[in-house]
Formats: structure tokens, sequence, C-alpha cells
């Protein structure tokens, strides 16, 4: 590997790879587009794709994903937006109009995720509709999202960790990365002669545990006992890996006057209060099957009652007198 890299280059020294001008943007028509933009774009229209698929699978109906889904991209952008505004009101207190530019990045998922469940339990209320079913099924389009948006913080060289020499270490050009983000332990790591950064590779971490989250989701879909379950068992996996990502990043929220990273306290917070839950909600389901099943076991279930139906008619009749009507069950 070389000791001084182009601006726009990205490598991986210890797996051998190295990327040459790797984009943040591109041009239509002389105007500027993100990749990030596209990318969280394409993340949000492929997450709500999975959760129209999953309603189907389930026997529901798929364009109920589709008409709130709007609510749900404006509800992510705003909360995300006014989570990261918050914990870092330092800044924009003395910079307000940079508030409003999302060019220069700045979302919170955590602030995403709580103004959609807050739009979700409105329209549910609006609806007639079980709000922890649609939080089910919402949650697997969720974590495709967050999987697919992590990749425009690669391509906008942000949300990444400390120093590593780690097999996944990620070295980027000191130049194109916020100055921010670069901690003393990071620039004290800096080889004479060189002008890039190694660092632990954060978004791809988090991409990864996100990946088995919804491998288990997945696995869990016809398993779960009680509406509720799917979401609780993303909140566990999720907050479980994001606290101890969260730990090693180096743009981090901090809580207001503290040097606490407030999405590492809430995301264990939040696995723990979804484990409780997910518990309450075994006990009460405990040989109650949920009413959630294909028509079709429905009608097996029919079926069988009918069955049991017959069968005890059939009973009673051989216990009747030999004498007794022919006609006795339908004078009855």
């Amino acid at each position: 590997m070389q000791d001084i890299m182009n601006e726009m280059d990205i490598a991986f020294p210890h797996l051998g790879i190295y990327l040459r001008n790797v984009p943040q943007s591109f041009s239509i028509g002389g105007f500027s587009i993100a990749l990030y933009g596209v990318i969280i774009a394409l993340s949000m229209m492929l997450g709500i794709a999975m959760a129209a698929h999953i309603a189907k699978l389930t026997f529901q109906d798929p364009d109920i994903y589709w008409d709130i889904s709007i609510w749900i991209i404006i509800s992510a952008i705003v909360g995300a937006r006014i989570y990261y505004v918050a914990f870092f009101w330092d800044y924009y207190k003395t910079e307000p109009l940079q508030i409003f530019n999302l060019r220069g990045g700045g979302l919170a998922i955590y602030g995403g995720i709580i103004l959609c469940i807050i739009t979700i339990y409105i329209y549910c209320r609006i609806k007639k509709l079980n709000p922890a079913e649609l939080l089910d099924t919402a949650g697997y389009g969720l974590v495709l999202g967050q999987i697919i948006g992590r990749w425009g913080n690669f391509f906008n060289r942000e949300v990444f960790g400390e120093y590593t020499d780690s097999l996944f270490a990620m070295r980027l050009p000191e130049a194109i990365v916020r100055d921010r983000d670069i901690t003393e332990n990071i620039a004290k790591h800096m080889a004479d002669g060189t002008n890039y950064i190694q660092v632990h590779p954060t978004f791809l971490y988090e991409g990864l545990w996100n990946l088995g989250v919804l491998l288990l989701m997945l696995f869990m879909r016809k398993r779960k006992k009680f509406h509720g379950q799917i979401i609780l068992l993303y909140f566990i996996g999720y907050g479980i890996g994001r606290a101890w990502i969260e730990y090693i990043r180096t743009d981090q929220l901090y809580i207001n006057g503290t040097h606490i990273p407030v999405s590492m306290v809430l995301s264990i917070v939040i696995a723990i209060a979804a484990f409780i839950m997910t518990l309450i909600g075994l006990a009460r389901s405990a040989g109650k099957p949920l009413p959630w099943a294909a028509p079709a076991a429905a009608a097996q279930s029919v079926s069988k009652e009918e069955g049991s139906a017959e069968d005890s008619d059939a009973a009673q009749q051989s216990d009747a007198p030999d004498d007794a009507p022919e006609n006795i069950s339908k004078d009855l």
C-alpha cells in the first residue's frame, strides 16, 4: 500500500483492497447530486417494498404500506434531523441556517425511528388497524433500509471509529474527512510522510450486524407468538449491536453537558426494555396461538372442527335407542 493516497481513494490495506477515485457525488445538467442522498432514497424505497412484500406473505394488504410510505419518509427525515440537531446544539445554535442544510449530513436514525413509530400509531388509530402488527411488518423494511443506507456513509467518508490495525482497518485521506471526526488517538497514529488516517469502518460493522438481525427476523416470521414480537426482536438485536458500535465511533452525539454518548445509552435502554416486553408478551400468549395464520391454516382448523362435530354426532346416534325415529336429528 502506498504512503500517499489520492484525495478520493479509500483503502482496506489488510484485505488488499484499494479503491481509486470513489466519488461523493455526480452531476446531471450541471447540478451536483450527492451519492449519500441517492443511497438514502434507495434504501427508503427498497425498505417500503420489503414491508409490502412481507405484508403479502402474512395476508395483509400491501397497499397499506405504500399508502403510509410518504408519511413514513417525511417522519424519518424530520425525526432524524431533529434528533441530530438537538444533541449537536452547541454547533447549530451559532449556525441556525445550517439546520436546514441536509446536504451537509446530520441524520440520526433513532430520531427517525421514534417519529415513524408515532406516525404509524396515529395512522393505525385513524384506520382502525393493529399498530403492533404494522410495526412488525415495517420492521423488516426498516432494517433493510439501514443495511443499504449505511453505504451512504461510506461514500460520505463518515461514521467511522477510532484507530485500528485490525483485519477490516480502513484508510481515508485526511483531507476528505471532517476535522471534528479525527480524534487525538487517530491523529497520533498517523505515520510521518503519510496523508491518511486508519480507522474502524463502523458503517460496515453496523451493516453486517443488521444483516444478521434481518436474517433472525425472517427466521422468526412464522414462529412469532404475538403481534409486536418481531419489532421487539429488532430493538433487542439492533440495540445490542448499536451500543458497542457507538462506543468506538468518533462522531458521537453526547447527552447535553456530559461526555456520555446518547445513542449508546438509548440503545442499551431500548434493548433491555424490548427484552422485558418480549418476556411479558410470551407469557401472555402462552397456549394462545396467534390468529394471523394463512387462510389455508384457518380452513384446516375449521375442517378439523367440522370433523370433530361429525364424529360427535355419529357417537350420539350410535348411543341412541334402536327404535329411535330416523329423522330425529332433523326434527330437533
